[in-house]
């Protein structure tokens, strides 16, 4: 997200290239879309590069999710991340931005990342890992609602994770796509809806 390696910069990794030229193509073609072949030409890499560094189909697209949480786990800089002491303000702080974030500049990676999702609903082998990279995420969430008072945190971090998910599909890819939302509307958004969760 922010902070990730565009396509080509110094320093990246052969394998980070083909990830990050992989997730380009999936959210600009879809899945039909990603090819080898297509992979190499996006990433300016010699012919069979990318079947150098994932063979099969499966392989490429394990490693495209496994970039996109890494990626996704950078949408927040260290200093912008949520403080416990904070309490609920901090949360619904942090939970804005990268939700804005996912809506703006990083809409290229939130297409990727429903391609992905959408696959794994058909290769089970792909679930597993497109699972195991959202726990990231989950686990902490409920951790810090949990930190807060939730009476119920598993709930909880579903409901904010749903909320914010059907946001950004919403304004990314259904019928609001015309009407991002700016921050202050996606804060006020997840503040009612933790404050109700809250008894606050």
């Amino acid at each position: 997200m922010p902070t990730s390696t565009p396509v080509g910069s110094p320093g990246a990794s052969r394998a980070d290239l083909v990830a990050d030229a992989a997730l380009a193509l999936l959210a600009e073609r879809g899945t039909r879309g990603l090819t080898h072949r297509a992979v190499d030409e996006a990433a300016a890499l010699p012919p069979g590069s990318t079947s150098n560094v994932a063979r099969t189909r499966q392989a490429l697209l394990e490693l495209a999710v496994r970039r996109l949480a890494d990626r996704e786990a950078r949408v927040l800089a260290p200093h912008e991340l949520p403080d416990p002491a904070a309490g609920p303000a901090g949360l619904v702080d942090a939970l804005a931005l990268a939700t804005h974030r996912a809506l703006t500049r990083n809409r290229e990676l939130t297409l990727a990342r429903y391609e992905l999702a959408l696959e794994a609903t058909r290769r089970p082998e792909l679930r597993t890992y497109f699972d195991a990279a959202g726990a990231r995420f989950r686990d902490r969430l409920t951790a810090m609602v949990t930190a807060m008072g939730s009476a119920d945190p598993a709930r909880h971090a579903l409901s904010l994770a749903a909320w914010s998910d059907g946001l950004m599909f919403s304004c990314v890819a259904g019928s609001f796509s015309s009407e991002v939302p700016g921050p202050e509307e996606v804060r006020a958004g997840l503040q009612e809806l933790l404050e109700g969760m809250l008894g606050r």
